[in-house]
């Protein structure tokens, strides 16, 4: 089984989250600045650099408008049936 950080469900999690906050036309850096983070903090988790916690999900997909209840239901979902 590969790392957690560059697993499937990984690059799920980082794809949702730029696809969203592209949609939303928001910048890496309105979202890190909403967060009281730096821009690169959101660079990072895009790009599967960084891990995303919990909590950091739930920030995150408040400020871009991500369904992080759906997006948890695609993670589990065995990786066949993606």
């Amino acid at each position: 089984m590969p790392k957690s950080l560059h697993s499937e469900r990984h690059v799920m999690i980082a794809k949702a989250l730029a696809d969203q906050r592209r949609l939303k036309g928001l910048t890496q850096t309105q979202v890190a600045k909403a967060m009281g983070r730096h821009q690169p903090f959101i660079a990072n988790i895009e790009s599967g650099e960084r891990r995303i916690d919990l909590v950091e999900l739930l920030d995150i997909g408040a400020i871009i408008d991500l369904d992080v209840e759906a997006l948890v239901r695609r993670l589990r979902k065995p990786l066949s049936e993606k």
